[in-house]
This record gives C-alpha cells, structure tokens and sequence, in this order.
C-alpha cells in the first residue's frame, strides 16, 4: 500500500508505525506541516491516511493556517473511500471533519493507563479481541472527541469515556497512542514536559518510559495495523 502521514510537530513521528510499514513493504510517504515546504499528495496516489498528534487544538487555524487546508484533505479522503487512522489529534481531526464536537476532557490524560473495549466494539471483532483484556495503552491529552453519528463506539477509559471510535473499516480514531517507542516517549517529554502537572490522571515523569509497557504496546500496535490495513 501507498500509506501517506501527516505529522504536526517534529517530536511526534510515525513511532513503531514506521517499523511496521517497512516490515510489510508498504510505502511511506510525509507532509509535515511543521516545514514551511509542506506539500499535500495527489489523493489518487495514495491507498491510507495516517493522521498523527501534536500539541495544537483542531480550532487552532488561526496559529496554524494549515489546518484548514488539512481538515479539506482529510475530507476529501475520506469521500474518496481512503483507509484513514487518526491518532491523539488526528483522531480529534477526523471526528471534527466528519461532525462531531472537540472539547476540553474531563481529565487530562497523560501516561499508562488502560482501556477497555466497549460492548458496541463486538461489531468490529478484531478490535474488540485486541481490547477485551483492557490494555495498558500511553495517553498524552488534554482534549476529547464525541463519538460522530454512525460511527462505532469503541473504548473508553476511566479518565474519559470516548477513546476510539470507527466507521465500517473505512475510518479509526484512537485517543490514545499505540506508536510509542522509548526514543519517542523521551522526546515527547523534551519538547512537552510543562504539560505534565499534577492531577488524578497524570503520571509522574520517572513512570513514563515504562519498558514492559513498551513491550506490550508494541504488539498491540503490530495486531492493530495488521488488521486494520488488511
């Protein structure tokens, strides 16, 4: 497959995504909105959309003019019947795009904590055999998603109920990240320490970098892709 990304920030890549791809033989090509030469792909060239995260809201076009244009992308992909995985922001975009709200969370979420598959997820089977056992997944977010009409309610957590949602095979938003490599956790904090204060769902820095989580999540990350790019 021809997998384009769009990455928003310099310190939040494709992760374990990347290894992936190149383990399958999957083409990977970027617009990184964050280099005053971004460019959007010819839509016809490409099979799948992967939308990454970044610290910026999705109502932030006034800061970062690109949105716009990327918001009209990710549409368009989506009319087109394009395989689309949103991730953190990128599932905030997708939901915004396809009509749902964006707000603040009821807590902001940062560090390992579990999710569990909904009973609606039973329609997806694969994702709910993936999530029945409430994986510990990495979450860095402030803000959250409702679920867009149509879509499939996939998992929540204890923190924020709305953690993943689909539309048929098409389309998946998850909140939380399954991408995270160590290199990428430690990067995440340079860039973004100041978020991490204290409350009931934010995890001290030193319980961050978690290697057996790491383990895990990885995977996770393997399962996923692999049936969702099926």
């Amino acid at each position: 497959m021809n997998i384009h990304y769009f990455q928003h920030v310099p310190y939040e890549g494709l992760g374990h995504i990347q290894v992936w791809a190149e383990e399958q033989r999957h083409q990977l090509s970027p617009t990184r909105f964050f280099d005053e030469s971004w460019q959007l792909p010819n839509l016809d060239e490409i099979d799948a959309l992967i939308v990454l995260g970044g610290p910026m809201s999705v109502f932030d076009e006034a800061k970062y003019s690109w949105l716009e244009e990327e918001k009209q992308f990710i549409k368009a992909a989506i009319d087109s019947g394009k395989k689309l995985l949103g991730i953190c922001l990128g599932a905030q975009l997708l939901a915004n795009v396809i009509g749902a709200a964006v707000k603040p969370a009821p807590n902001k979420e940062i560090g390992w904590f579990p999710v569990n598959a909904t009973e609606e997820s039973k329609v997806l089977p694969w994702f709910f055999e993936l999530f029945s056992e409430n994986p510990t997944v990495f979450h860095w977010h402030a803000d959250k998603f409702e679920i867009p009409y149509g879509a499939i309610n996939l998992a929540s957590s204890e923190a924020n109920k709305n953690q993943a949602f689909a539309i048929g095979d098409q389309v998946l938003a998850l909140q939380f990240h399954v991408e995270m490599t160590h290199d990428d956790i430690q990067v995440l904090l340079e860039n973004a320490r100041a978020d991490i204060v204290p409350g009931n769902f934010v995890q001290p820095e030193t319980a961050l970098i978690n290697d057996a989580a790491l383990v895990e999540s990885r995977q996770l990350c393997d399962s996923l892709l692999a049936h969702f790019f099926h």
